[in-house]
């Protein structure tokens, strides 16, 4: 792009729209792209609302050409919890999107390096927004299909723009996909005699307590936080932060998806799947509920026929027992009650041998990669 491009910081509620409606005119006319959600982006960009905002910080910036057209999108991103947590002088940049242009990409991630090196930070890492517990990485295979509900999509033309403007590879995400139709023979004997050797030893698997759903958030929580601890550019959820997100999802929980594994009244294990609401907001322009994007949603919901298994945890001390097997069984089985036609499991980082070797054996497949990028600065 030969003309001058300047960057706009987004502080006004006009801005904001614009910053959120921003992908909408970047993606018009893709049949994947999915729209998010107007309420939950601006909460999510809201300071005053978003727990992550208790120990983090984030400026917003809009790169327009000389006509006055936006070209692009970036939060600059400091993460306190991250750095206390690991130890890491880390910076990041999320809400990453812009038009095929090396000179525009350039200058919003030199936004974003000067945000971090103004905060001290050694690296930049992302796209993440605004943290690993949100979604993140750029999409690097697969452009074929509508991404799932809480997962990333851009054009394919990102991982460039990436590497032409210094980023490397930090860490891949995988996606597998699961057909419930065609699950393994043999998978669910399997599945049954794990469990019953798990009772033998005093562990037994429930689904959720919906009429107990703040508790049972806090089981969420102790599993999530104790269980990924060691993962790559893991940050631990505070309260608040999980709590925020239980009652966003609460409305779209399948509580026959939601697992808890027990041993003496303790959990000790958790699997989260969620319906694929992708399927109908895909339908809702420019991501607004209202007048009818709600009821849309309300009478669609049963209709949907794929589901993305989120989360899967097990406390240290209770793995390699079976249990995550007899998660994905258990998930495998429901949906094909259900007439699931197409399940995701994603993300897994490609260094999770465990979780990788068990969805291979359960018959999933690699279909979907993200990236995520980082630059020494």
């Amino acid at each position: 792009m030969n003309t001058q491009i300047t960057l706009k910081k987004i502080v006004s509620s006009a801005d904001i729209k614009h910053f959120i409606d921003f992908p909408h005119q970047l993606y018009a006319g893709d049949p994947n792209y999915v729209p998010e959600l107007f309420v939950s982006q601006k909460a999510l960009l809201n300071r005053k609302t978003n727990p992550f905002f208790q120990h983090g910080t984030a400026d917003y910036f809009l790169a327009f050409s000389s006509d006055g057209k936006a070209v692009g999108r970036i939060a600059t991103i400091h993460n306190q919890l991250h750095i206390d947590f690991t130890g890491e002088k880390t910076g990041f940049f999320g809400f990453f999107d812009a038009i095929n242009d090396v000179g525009v990409a350039q200058m919003l991630l030199d936004k974003a390096v000067e945000y971090a090196r103004d905060h001290g930070m050694e690296n930049l890492t992302g796209p993440v927004n605004f943290s690993t517990n949100e979604t993140c990485g750029a999409l690097i295979e697969n452009f074929d299909h509508s991404p799932y509900l809480m997962t990333t999509y851009n054009y394919a033309y990102y991982k460039d723009l990436l590497e032409d403007c210094g980023f490397k590879k930090h860490t891949d995400l995988l996606s597998y996909e699961l057909l419930p139709d065609q699950m393994p023979s043999g998978i669910a004997a399997t599945g049954a005699l794990l469990e019953k050797r798990l009772a033998n030893h005093g562990i037994s698997i429930r689904t959720i307590n919906m009429r107990d759903f703040n508790n049972e958030i806090s089981h969420f929580l102790k599993v999530y936080n104790a269980s990924w601890e060691k993962n790559l550019g893991f940050v631990p959820m505070t309260e608040a932060e999980v709590r925020q997100m239980g009652q966003d999802l609460k409305m779209i929980i399948d509580p026959a998806f939601v697992y808890f594994a027990e041993k003496d009244g303790k959990v000790i294990g958790a699997a989260l799947s969620l319906p694929n609401l992708n399927e109908i907001l895909i339908n809702i322009p420019k991501g607004r509920l209202f007048p009818t994007g709600l009821f849309k949603i309300l009478m669609r919901k049963k209709s949907i026929k794929s589901v993305r298994v989120i989360a899967l945890g097990i406390l240290p001390g209770y793995r390699r027992l079976g249990l995550d097997m007899c998660f994905y069984v258990r998930s495998y089985q429901t949906a094909k009650d259900k007439s699931i036609v197409h399940a995701e499991a994603s993300w897994i980082l490609e260094d999770n041998l465990e979780m990788n070797r068990a969805l291979l054996h359960i018959g999933g497949k690699v279909y979907r990669k993200h990236r995520i990028y980082q630059k020494n600065i």
